[in-house]
């Protein structure tokens, strides 16, 4: 499911802030954001904004990166983005603007995606250096690595209700996606997006470190997807003295489908490849959102920095009809996006 960064959404609830005459809390699914009041009523349609979109450097928006001591409008930063703040003491994760401040298509719906019409861009973090050059494509059989925000899509929460789950750590780092390309017998160390030539890299000095080639070509139709974290990348928020891999998911190329937890678990200690940290697991899921995004919150081991969050999913791969996918989704610390300025 791609991520709509903008997008027609619905005012499920207002609520008052405390010692704030001229503002108003509005819940949108899953998220809170800060409003004019008495600019929406409950029930009412507007363009919703999410954390990490780039708006466009539209008039209307202006007032979001202008100074008030300004004598006018000043062009949009290019490092520009929603974030998460705190406006009076109340979380505010988005923007939420009148309909009627857009030019759209007439009679828009819930739910619309308006990222493209809109021209939304999507913020990323800065590449650190010794990334590698570019090889080539993204290997077509194997699925880049993402996850949703619980509070872009709660009804995830009904979905896994009940079902085994497991917890996993969000380590902070840059995905890396390891495979061997069956059409060709090649070994790719990849990026989030492209595959790496090899050299001296970081994607591929983690591929020697483990020697991940080696263990995949005991099972060629594997692809293994994991965190490298360590020096040089993210700030090194777990305080790793070298760089390190924490693999998440290992995906069957053949199948087209993931290996369960306890399957992944089991390749990889006969791999040596570390898994990414447990949090919880259980038998029976029966998390609100606010549970999870309170168990997201925590320092990351032997450190004082705020971890990133959490990744939930069912012990056994099951589609999410919501996600139209894996069902498979995160809950971000508001700590951390707090602090860290993500």
């Amino acid at each position: 499911m791609e991520r709509k960064l903008a997008s027609v959404q619905r005012v499920l609830a207002l609520h008052p802030i405390e010692n704030a005459d001229a503002i108003e809390l509005a819940q949108i699914n899953g998220w809170q954001c800060v409003v004019k009041k008495g600019e929406f009523t409950p029930g009412a349609l507007g363009v919703f904004f999410e954390i990490d979109a780039i708006p466009p450097d539209l008039p209307q928006l202006a007032f979001l990166w202008t100074s008030r001591n300004a004598d006018g409008p000043q062009p949009r930063p290019e490092s520009f983005r929603i974030k998460t703040m705190r406006l009076r003491g109340a979380l505010s994760q988005g923007l939420l603007m009148p309909l009627s401040q857009f030019a759209l298509p007439a009679n828009p719906s819930e739910g619309d995606d308006l990222t493209a019409a809109l021209g939304v861009g999507k913020w990323e973090p800065a590449i650190p250096s010794g990334m590698g050059d570019c090889r080539g494509p993204f290997p077509p059989l194997v699925r880049k690595t993402d996850e949703m925000r619980v509070q872009s899509v709660p009804g995830v929460l009904d979905e896994l209700r009940g079902l085994p789950y497991v917890i996993t750590l969000k380590c902070d780092g840059t995905s890396a996606t390891y495979c061997i390309d069956p059409r060709t017998d090649e070994f790719h160390a990849c990026g989030r997006n492209q595959s790496i030539t090899e050299g001296a890299n970081h994607y591929w000095n983690i591929a020697k470190k483990y020697e991940i080639e080696a263990a995949l070509r005991t099972a060629p139709h594997l692809a293994v997807q994991g965190e490298i974290c360590g020096p040089g990348i993210q700030k090194n928020r777990l305080g790793l003295k070298s760089l390190e891999f924490f693999a998440f998911t290992v995906y069957n190329q053949q199948q087209g489908k993931y290996l369960s937890h306890d399957e992944a678990r089991a390749f990889l200690e006969s791999a040596n490849l570390p898994m990414v940290p447990v949090v919880e697991e259980g038998e029976s899921f029966d998390h609100t959102q606010e549970s999870l995004l309170a168990l997201a919150e925590g320092k990351y081991a032997g450190t004082s920095n705020e971890r990133e969050g959490i990744v939930i999913r069912p012990r056994v791969e099951r589609n999410s009809l919501l996600l139209a996918g894996r069902l498979s989704f995160k809950a971000i610390s508001n700590r951390f996006l707090l602090k860290e300025g993500e």
